[in-house]
């Protein structure tokens, strides 16, 4: 598949304009270019490498088709902290959710409360239009007390998947 391909996102999937967090975080959606495939291949090896060895060793070529399939069908942002890029992350707009995917900060910005402004501002932007968001996770990796702590509540699950989903927040004065 040529990175000049337009993106397949599932029917009635729309990308989302995921704006700046100011004065810190930006969000640059990634061209489908060779340069750019190739930092969100970087930083998913370098974030999710130690849980996916883990579980079934690391092959490369496995790997970077696995992503360039993903990096196709989906909108990818690079993360920026203070204009240094730190991570990656993927957030499209489906017909009843937000799906939050491809989430990976490099492991120097972990641990630090970046992945949780993040993550909430990511919820702030599905709240606005009143829809659920959705995402899953590698069950043996740790993010998900991340998840939790933000009120995901596990919805399902595969054999190598937890799937999780957080409801809108209501806005103040809002009622039933």
């Amino acid at each position: 598949m040529s990175l000049n391909a337009k993106p397949l996102m599932s029917e009635g999937a729309t990308a989302l304009n995921l704006p700046d967090l100011p004065p810190h975080l930006r969000f640059e959606r990634l061209p489908h270019t060779g340069e750019a495939f190739n930092y969100a291949f970087d930083v998913k090896r370098t974030a999710m490498g130690p849980h996916i060895t883990a579980r079934w060793g690391w092959d490369e070529d496995f790997q970077r088709t696995f992503h360039q399939q993903r990096f196709q069908e989906k909108p990818f942002f690079r993360i920026l902290h203070d204009n240094v890029p730190v991570g990656t992350i993927a957030l499209t707009r489906q017909p009843d959710h937000v799906l939050f995917d491809d989430f990976y900060l490099l492991p120097s910005y972990q641990r630090q409360g970046l992945g949780a402004a993040i993550l909430r501002h990511c919820l702030s932007v599905a709240d606005e239009m009143r829809l659920p968001v959705r995402l899953r996770y590698l069950k043996w990796n740790p993010v998900g007390s991340l998840y939790r702590r933000h009120g995901f509540q596990q919805v399902g699950e595969t054999d190598i998947h937890f799937l999780m989903e957080r409801q809108p927040a209501r806005p103040l004065g809002e009622s039933d």
